[in-house]
């Protein structure tokens, strides 16, 4: 396999750019900027390459960027994927937008969560490039909108792009990310009846009626979902969100609806925790002749497991033994990534960043070296998974 370097002041100034760029989703905080113009930087920074350039546009404003590194077309083609938005930076510590370098790490929202992980991909692509190296699989760096939220970027995305495999650059402190859990959003409606404070006979509390379901919850949480086992992802959670109910402090609360969120692991889906609900609900029925509460699923993302006999794990664990001279590891995510939508897709998907620390915190970091190591990696595993041509094209020749 050929040797890769990586450029790493330019790398630097790279990331530190990206973080530089407010791109808060504005689906999740009133205000946030969106990804207007960190897509507008991708597009010419692909464009400088000299790669095919696509804007795919998603929703008003809002446009994934599609560059794609073409390959002499008899090899696998392989997706890198990554998301341009992020959470919000209010409450920040350290200055969310400076993206300082302090004892090895870079600072600002986003730095770990992940546009290190963009940064990686656009350095292994270019380094692929400045090396003359020729792929016969096409290589597609996807940057999407809208993960933090609905992840509807991704879902555009897959619409019209496939590959033999994927890898989304979240930050996975270098191991190979084979599993992550999956999430179910339910409501639960308790209704009560209204009446005068000082007429209790009249009144039904739907308030403490749904603490009969909080606390059900509660025993589903430390019992059963306790009990339940996954190899790299251990156990899943349920937890109450949100709670809303009541008038005024002189009425009984005719209405009470508690939000929940229910983590799943391999083997489960938004069915499962259908069924928990319908049979807690039903239990409390038959002991309480006065409870009547509904429950209603309203969005769901399904977990990962990807098998270790996928070639693109072992083309990347190949390439992180011959970068860091260690055998690879594999990890379970405890959090939910775009890769489970494409695994849905029929596209072997995993994981693989560089390590970070304060995803979403006050205090976000990204280790500079470690996304070094992930360019590097990236790199490498495009020549191994994809194949060397020796067809040849200049470079940065426009591709069409």
């Amino acid at each position: 396999m050929p040797s890769i370097t990586i450029n790493e002041n330019k790398l630097l100034i790279l990331l530190q750019e990206l973080i530089r760029i407010e791109s808060v989703n504005p689906e999740l905080i009133s205000g946030g900027s969106g990804e207007k113009q960190i897509s507008s930087y991708l597009k010419n920074y692909l464009e400088k390459l000299g790669l095919k350039t696509i804007v795919q546009k998603v929703s008003k404003n809002r446009s994934n960027i599609i560059g794609i590194m073409k390959g002499s077309g008899d090899g696998k083609s392989l997706i890198l994927n990554g998301h341009m938005d992020t959470v919000g930076i209010s409450g920040m510590e350290i200055s969310p937008l400076k993206a300082d370098l302090k004892n090895g790490n870079v600072y600002g929202r986003g730095s770990a969560d992940m546009k290190s992980g963009i940064a990686a991909m656009l350095s292994a692509c270019e380094s692929i490039l400045v090396n003359h190296i020729y792929l016969k699989g096409d290589v597609l760096l996807t940057f999407v909108v809208d993960e933090e939220f609905k992840s509807i970027g991704t879902e555009r995305l897959l619409e019209s792009f496939t590959a033999q495999a994927a890898i989304v650059c979240e930050p996975t402190d270098l191991k190979i990310g084979l599993a992550h859990k999956g999430f179910v959003w339910a409501n639960v409606d308790v209704f009560g009846k209204a009446a005068h404070g000082s007429r209790p006979e009249e009144g039904i509390d739907a308030i403490i009626k749904a603490g009969k379901i909080l606390s059900e919850i509660e025993k589903l949480d430390k019992k059963k979902l306790a009990g339940k086992s996954h190899p790299l992802l251990r156990y899943p959670s349920v937890h109450a969100s949100v709670i809303k109910g009541g008038r005024e402090l002189s009425t009984y609360p005719d209405f009470c609806r508690i939000q929940m969120e229910r983590r799943t692991i391999p083997g489960e889906d938004a069915n499962t925790f259908e069924e928990e609900l319908n049979e807690l609900i039903n239990k409390l029925k038959m002991a309480d002749s006065e409870f009547n509460a509904k429950s209603k699923i309203f969005f769901h993302r399904l977990p990962l497991e990807t098998s270790k006999k996928e070639s693109i794990v072992k083309s990347l664990n190949r390439s992180i033994k011959m970068v860091l001279n260690q055998r690879a590891d594999f990890s379970g995510i405890s959090w939910w990534m775009d890769s489970a939508l494409i695994s849905e897709a029929g596209i072997p998907a995993i994981a693989f960043g560089p390590s970070g620390r304060g995803l979403h915190g006050s205090v976000e970091y990204v280790n500079f070296q470690s996304v070094v190591h992930s360019a590097t990696i990236l790199a490498n595993t495009m020549i191994d998974f994809c194949g060397i041509s020796w067809k040849g094209r200049k470079l940065n020749e426009k591709q069409d």
